[in-house]
């Protein structure tokens, strides 16, 4: 199965974009549990990090999302209309001098939940293969 959105530019639909795919899913028979945890923290945090830091909150773009449902796993894509950053120079949230900040988890949740996690050169679109063990 696959299932592609055009999501747009506003947290607020970002729980209604991560039910739609958790729900179809489970439908295609991915674990009600996986899905409930693991699919909906990286999807969530990976459409709220294109939307803030890659669409700078422009509601002229948009957020686009395909989800992949294959026998072995999920593999989720999400790409933004923004400029792209460096993954690499993200900082490590666990550090002592980080761990009170708000911000930054969400790379590291992704990193943490999904079994690999690839970005295209330019940084504007994240790939995030989640394995059915």
């Amino acid at each position: 199965m696959e299932l592609s959105l055009r999501v747009p530019t506003a947290l607020d639909v970002v729980e209604e974009a991560v039910d739609l795919v958790a729900r179809h899913c489970v439908a295609c028979g991915i674990p009600p549990r996986a899905a409930r945890v693991r699919l909906r923290v990286v999807l969530c945090e990976a459409l709220a990090n294109a939307i803030v830091y890659g669409n700078q909150l422009d509601p002229g773009k948009r957020v686009n999302v395909r989800v992949q449902v294959g026998v072995t796993g999920v593999t989720v894509h999400v790409e933004d209309e923004g400029a792209g950053f460096d993954p690499s120079v993200i900082p490590d949230p666990t550090t002592a001098d980080r761990l009170t900040r708000v911000d930054g988890r969400g790379l590291f949740l992704i990193r943490q939940l999904s079994d690999e996690v690839h970005h295209n050169d330019r940084g504007n679109a994240i790939c995030m293969i989640m394995r059915l063990h």
